[in-house]
């Protein structure tokens, strides 16, 4: 969430970068700072009358000790007018506070200067590409199909226990699965991020705290009789470990991982995008969430970057990494690198990871600050990142390694599987 400070001191700025994002935010700022001007003015008003309400009260017991009954008499009057006043001011205040609030969670993130300008995900800048593009045969087939043939995923199973998007994974399916979320989590330990195992459903605190609420609802299983939602992504409830924390400096930066399975609705999801493995209602995925000071922020994100490729070139997957535009990028997010793996079978990109700086704006809604050295408290900038999302990967690593004896195992999962070859 955006600051008021920010959006007072910097108003017309704030709807030019938003306009980057797409977002015509003209008529909603100038509604927060008339709602703020209208906020301090009564915040003004109550708190001289609850002074005027403490000098009257301590009039009474004046004019009692005096034995002036009837002066004592006027001035509890008086006090009763002013509590009445000032319970008028409170409500006043509380109203007008809450209508500040649901203006405020409506603007999304300030974009980076770094943002490209662009509308869609036409315009979204390569930045780098590595790997190379397995050359296939001609009888070459999509991953639903080799899945069907070497019996490691069951879509057909999966309709019949839940719906489509929730398949089941079978015999070296289950253990590529197993696999990859053991390779990715040692991976992202040994680079230094704590791995933490968070539930899989949040409250909707959790749920605001991120930006999911309620921006995204719509998208999230929501379990009603309890007010919990199935977590879209392991960042909701991980983030939120340090939901009302204030960290010291020197505590900073703090790096998390976590592996959960993610669950989405995925409402308005049709066509051939979605075939197989390509997009799922429940599906595995490894994080990475960071905490850090402002001004290290933009050199963390690089670092995440880095570490998500060596991972993917670990994989032996052709990639690329994108910078995505303005009106591409997420609610939440302050500039967001995308990484993508080229399924050779179906002649496409795939995005695998989402690697993001949000800033302050999640920091605000968590209220997670650090104390700086001169013992002020200030927000802390959060970042998180697929480290990696496996439905996708598994579909390139299917596709890309099929030969006619089989599918190869690049060897950086060998001792993960205890095999080198799905036959």
């Amino acid at each position: 969430m955006l600051t008021l400070k920010i959006i007072r001191e910097q108003t017309a700025a704030v709807v030019a970068r938003l306009a980057v994002k797409g977002f015509d935010a003209q008529a909603t700022v100038a509604e927060i700072v008339a709602l703020d001007d209208d906020r301090r003015a009564t915040q003004t008003t109550l708190d001289a009358n609850l002074a005027q309400q403490n000098a009257a009260a301590k009039e009474v017991g004046a004019f009692m000790k005096q034995g002036n009954r009837e002066a004592a008499e006027a001035a509890k009057a008086s006090v009763a007018k002013l509590k009445a006043l000032s319970v008028e001011l409170e409500q006043k205040l509380g109203a007008t506070e809450r209508l500040l609030n649901n203006k405020l969670v409506l603007l999304p993130n300030l974009p980076s200067a770094q943002v490209p300008v662009g509308k869609t995900a036409a315009d979204n800048v390569v930045v780098r590409q590595g790997g190379d593009t397995p050359a296939l045969e001609s009888s070459a087939t999509p991953h639903w199909e080799l899945a069907k043939k070497y019996d490691i995923i069951d879509f057909e199973l999966g309709v019949k226990l839940a719906g489509a998007g929730f398949p089941v994974y079978k015999g070296n399916g289950a253990k590529l699965q197993r696999a990859l979320i053991s390779f990715f989590l040692d991976e992202n330990t040994e680079a230094g991020y704590r791995e933490v195992a968070p539930p899989y459903m949040v409250n909707a605190d959790s749920g605001f705290c991120t930006g999911n609420l309620p921006d995204k609802e719509g998208q999230m299983y929501h379990a009603a009789i309890d007010d919990f939602y199935l977590i879209p992504t392991a960042e909701v409830p991980v983030t939120n470990i340090y939901r009302d924390v204030i960290l010291s400096a020197a505590e900073l930066p703090v790096k998390l991982t976590a592996y959960t399975p993610c669950f989405r609705r995925e409402a308005g999801s049709y066509g051939k995008d979605v075939r197989g493995l390509n997009r799922l209602h429940q599906f595995d995925k490894v994080e990475i969430v960071r905490f850090e000071l402002p001004e290290n922020s933009y050199a963390a994100l690089e670092s995440m970057v880095e570490h998500v490729e060596s991972i993917v070139k670990k994989l032996e997957l052709p990639y690329r990494i994108l910078k995505l535009c303005g009106g591409d990028m997420s609610f939440t997010s302050a500039l967001t690198f995308d990484f993508e793996v080229y399924s050779a079978a179906q002649q496409k990109w795939l995005e695998v990871s989402s690697v993001s700086n949000f800033e302050s704006f999640q920091a605000n809604r968590l209220k997670c600050r650090y104390r700086a050295e001169d013992k002020k408290t200030q927000l802390v900038h959060t970042l998180n990142g697929s480290s990696l999302a496996l439905p996708r990967i598994v579909a390139a690593l299917l596709e890309n390694n099929q030969t006619e004896a089989g599918i190869h195992i690049p060897p950086a999962l060998q001792r993960y599987t205890g095999f080198d070859a799905i036959c």
